[in-house]
């Protein structure tokens, strides 16, 4: 039904990588392309404009940048997913855009159907990180002093779902797994995010990774 498609905003500076990303997302009978934008400041207003459920959001582009963009809209929509698609792959870009509430990060070079897969986990509010953009934010973490915002103390369920969150289990996972209802698990995620003041579950699984609630090699396990 189109009451259940996924809707997309296309963001970039370059009109052919929009006609191709829209060409080849049009294609999915389950995705629409609602709008596109050639700014961060264009992207502000159309989200507003649209609320589409996923941002395939460019970093570097006129006017206003995509972390600021980013920035923006998550303080407007919180609830909105936002995934970065840049050709840029340094540090000084990949933590900024997390930081600022991008669910995701991928690269241009990313294949389609990773694309398409990213693109549906984000719908869902899932964390998109691959293990190795997950290894090079916990690098930058721990050159970053700044603590984490103010802690609200997690109760033992909370922990333990985090550590879940941290191997990227859907909420209808996470409640087969601990023989709970999905309400009651996405009521568990929505309290943890709001104690740790954490935008979305891609910063709850860094955050659980940074202070050792979850290993690496568990992620990594979980996505083989």
């Amino acid at each position: 039904m189109e009451d259940d498609r996924i809707t997309v905003l296309i963001v970039d500076d370059h009109a052919i990588v929009r006609k191709g990303i829209r060409t080849f997302l049009e294609t999915e009978p389950d995705i629409e392309v609602v709008g596109e934008a050639v700014n961060g400041r264009e992207a502000v207003q159309k989200a507003m404009q649209f609320s589409p459920n996923v941002i395939l959001m460019d970093l570097m582009m006129p006017e206003m940048n995509g972390i600021e963009a980013t920035r923006q809209i998550m303080t407007e929509q919180p609830d909105m997913h936002i995934l970065v698609l840049t050709s840029f792959s340094t540090d000084d870009k990949l933590f900024p855009a997390v930081e600022a509430g991008a669910q995701g990060y991928l690269l241009k070079d990313t294949g389609p159907e990773e694309l398409l897969q990213a693109i549906r986990r984000a719908a869902k509010g899932e964390s998109t990180l691959t293990p190795a953009i997950v290894r090079r934010l916990l690098r930058e973490f721990s050159h970053d002093n700044k603590d984490w915002p103010p802690v609200e103390p997690l109760t033992e369920r909370e922990t333990e779902v985090l550590r879940l969150l941290a191997e990227g289990l859907t909420n209808e996972e996470l409640a087969d797994r601990l023989y709970i209802s999905k309400a009651t698990a996405r009521t568990h995620v929505s309290n943890i995010l709001a104690k740790l003041n954490l935008a979305n579950r891609t910063q709850a699984a860094l955050y659980a990774l940074r202070y050792g609630i979850a290993s690496l090699e568990d992620v990594e396990r979980s996505k083989s």
